[in-house]
């Protein structure tokens, strides 16, 4: 009778657990969903994708031309690597 009573104790508990999983999941995934946009949003900020083109805060003048020119390449090799060497095939 002992051996009769643990076992449906250990169903009754099991099934309760599995009950209430079904009813907790929706919360629990919701949750999470929450907190990892949390996350990303503060790693990369409200706008992910860097600054909005129609913010109006730091346009310039209208008709102002200025020009960005890339740092002349300094690096330039100097290493000579050899000749060419053209091989033929002897049978």
């Amino acid at each position: 009778m002992d051996f009769l009573k643990t076992v449906l104790i250990i169903l009754l508990v099991f099934f309760a657990l599995r009950f209430s999983w079904k009813l907790a999941k929706p919360y629990l995934m919701r949750y999470i969903a929450r907190k990892m946009g949390e996350r990303f949003e503060k790693s990369f900020g409200a706008n992910p994708f860097g600054t909005n083109p129609f913010e109006t805060q730091n346009r310039e003048e209208e008709g102002k031309v200025t020009i960005d020119r890339d740092a002349p390449n300094e690096r330039r090799s100097s290493k000579k690597v050899g000749e060419y060497v053209d091989f033929e095939e002897v049978e």
